[in-house]
């Protein structure tokens, strides 16, 4: 079984066939194709996209039971106040309903690679990275969230799924996951 990371670039759907839109499909990175994409990471996203050929392990990362934790590194509008910060601790109203409670805090401009093309800079409206893990995955649901509690996102990069980290692969590169990694998603 096979199991890897891959950086997904922005403008590029986590599926392998194209949908119609314009944007570019999973098929051009050279990935084995007994894999299937573990979850979403949406076209405007960027990041950690988990692959594997191991049906079992993409039916246990994918179930709500199992509560694996996904890290996003986020760019966001405007400075978030404490409030705003608390808000997503302990969830915000999404489709009628309460989301699982988040953990977020303020971090530095993470080193990233850059954006093509690149996130929209405005004089007057300063932006903020935060970092934020949730154990959920609903449609959108990060910048739902950010959006809901005042600060639209700018840039969304998952960093992490579980121990998996995204390290220092560049876009569009993949690599294998160890045993090791998994063993969260195996108990």
């Amino acid at each position: 079984m096979t199991t890897l990371a891959l950086h997904k670039p922005y403008g590029v759907l986590a599926r392998f066939t194209p949908d119609g839109s314009a944007w570019r499909t999973l098929a051009e990175f050279g990935l084995p194709s007994d894999v299937w994409p573990i979850g979403r990471l949406d076209a405007d996203s960027e990041g950690l996209l988990l692959l594997s050929s191991d049906k079992s392990l993409v039916d246990r990362l994918l179930s709500p039971r199992h509560k694996a934790s996904k890290t996003y590194w986020v760019q966001i509008e405007r400075i978030p106040d404490d409030d705003a910060l608390g808000a997503l601790r302990a969830g915000v109203i999404l489709d009628a309903q309460r989301t699982l409670p988040a953990r977020v805090k303020r971090i530095e401009e993470p080193v990233l690679p850059a954006r093509d093309p690149p996130v929209r800079f405005r004089k007057t409206v300063a932006d903020c990275w935060i970092e934020l893990q949730i154990v959920e995955g609903k449609n959108r649901q990060v910048r739902r969230m950010t959006a809901a509690v005042g600060h639209p996102t700018l840039r969304l990069v998952r960093v992490a799924v579980g121990a998996v980290a995204l390290g220092d692969l560049a876009p569009g590169a993949f690599r294998t996951v160890s045993d090791d990694e998994l063993a969260f998603a195996r108990s």
